[in-house]
């Protein structure tokens, strides 16, 4: 990151940069923007910590790259100062999140995938935010990223006072609930910072109490390894049957900690359209769902994010999802027909599904 340059000899006022530049982000679509400091020491301790008890389970990426991800000055030279943007998703127009898990026969996917992908469309308005600045002080040094580098952006953005991390590690939001992505504008401007936000979590624990596989271990404590959104997105082998039961009907990701959250009845909805459901993925069928052939999941999931986890999970995911479901025979049926997938990783989970049906034929129970 190359030092700035300013367009006249008139030093820049800080402070009055630091306000035009929450306008200018307002103006872009974001939400809110605030502005921290690099110091992330004690959070690198935790994050350490975590690490080293293997609670990142096969998400090797988060241990890659040594304390990047905890000191953006050693990821990105010259960063002085981190603007964080807060982008809310929840759509307008979308099916009931508990009405769709409670039917066995649809699938659930996390509200954040239901339109298309939010990575392009947030680095873009952080470019366009950064040209802004250029604008104004001249050539300076700065790097957009949107989950495109090891970032603690939770940390960072409750530092920059966007809210705080609550019990469930997600970052909350008194007057925005949960419901929004997070992006960062590494900068070598000497801005003013914000005030850090305060915790509100209190004495609740319905976040821990809801987690269906219990990987909220205690207040402010996440085990990646028992968590839904993990094994369903970031997890490449087998899910552990330990787990299958408790997943239900959710395919890609889980927002029950969120959809429990009292902090989450003030959350807005999105005006973004590119956040609408696509493919009626709010209330899919899951039969349906996994007779998509290969070139369907490619072509029909085009600009999401579920595409990222391949054709070979997704089936996975559906197979346990139908393993759940009621034994109908059309649940039967599309299993039957994927037992002999060329996928081994496929074909297992295809046989625990089938079996789950046999056994509730023969009069027991998987629940």
């Amino acid at each position: 990151m190359n030092a700035h340059s300013q367009q006249s000899d008139h030093p820049v006022d800080y402070q009055a940069l630091a306000e035009r530049i929450r306008g200018w982000g307002l103006a872009l679509g974001f939400q809110a923007v605030g502005i921290t400091d690099t110091d992330l020491q004690g959070q690198e301790h935790r994050l350490q910590q975590w690490l080293a008890s293997d609670r990142h389970g096969t998400m090797e990426w988060m241990a890659r790259h040594g304390n990047k991800r905890s000191r953006p000055e050693d990821l990105v030279p010259g960063t002085l100062r981190v603007i964080s943007v807060r982008l809310d998703y929840r759509p307008a127009e979308v099916a009931d999140s508990w009405s769709v898990m409670a039917d066995g026969e649809k699938a659930f996917v996390s509200r954040y995938a239901l339109g298309r992908d939010y990575h392009k469309l947030m680095r873009k308005r952080l470019q366009k935010l950064a040209e802004k600045i250029q604008s104004e002080v001249g050539e300076f040094g700065y790097r957009a990223l949107v989950d495109s580098a090891p970032v603690m952006e939770k940390p960072l953005a409750a530092k920059a006072g966007l809210g705080w991390q609550g019990k469930h590690t997600n970052l909350l939001h008194q007057q925005a609930g949960s419901w929004f992505f997070l992006g960062e504008l590494y900068t070598d401007l000497p801005l003013p910072v914000d005030e850090a936000g305060q915790d509100h979590c209190g004495s609740c624990r319905r976040c821990i109490d809801a987690c269906p596989t219990g990987a909220i271990t205690g207040p402010y404590r996440l085990d990646a390894r028992k968590c839904i959104s993990y094994l369903t997105i970031e997890h490449d082998g087998p899910i552990p049957e330990r787990y299958r039961r408790a997943m239900g009907n959710r395919i890609y990701g889980c927002d029950d900690c969120q959809l429990v959250c009292p902090w989450n009845k003030f959350a807005q909805n999105s005006e973004e359209v590119d956040f609408s459901p696509r493919h009626e993925l709010d209330t899919p069928e899951l039969v349906a769902l996994f007779d998509w052939s290969e070139q369907d999941f490619l072509d029909r999931l085009a600009g999401s994010p579920i595409r990222r986890i391949g054709h070979e999970r997704w089936l996975r995911n559906i197979a346990v999802a139908l393993g759940n479901a009621p034994s109908r025979p059309n649940v039967i049926q599309a299993l039957n027909r994927r037992r002999d997938h060329p996928s081994a990783l496929v074909r297992e989970h295809v046989r625990w599904a089938l079996a789950q049906h046999d056994h509730r034929q023969e009069g027991g129970s998987t629940r």
